[in-house]
């Protein structure tokens, strides 16, 4: 059964509302199982390490995660929204 827009708007709109780094640990630890913030802070290493322009078989070597991860980051990284390449920009302007 799909999810009701206004729920993913709701959503959207509590992420929105994330001021600093201790909020979003305080809300990932109650939203997700320690597994999946696990399996979303890997993603985020690939698409980090892909930005970089490393080889998918070095990050696979270095994260110890499987091609299959990293070739689904990478079709992210061309063909999806755009999301992880704007946060990336944004975070180095942060940082």
């Amino acid at each position: 059964m799909p999810i009701p827009p206004q729920h993913l708007k709701q959503l959207w709109q509590l992420l929105a509302v994330i001021e600093d780094e201790k909020e979003a640990k305080m809300l990932m630890e109650d939203l997700l199982t320690p597994q999946e913030v696990e399996s979303i802070a890997e993603r985020w290493q690939i698409i980090q390490q892909l930005e970089k322009g490393l080889p998918q078989r070095e990050i696979a070597k270095k994260l110890n995660a499987s091609i299959v991860k990293i070739t689904r980051g990478s079709r992210v990284m061309q063909y999806g929204s755009g999301g992880f390449r704007h946060f990336l920009k944004k975070l180095k302007r942060a940082l």
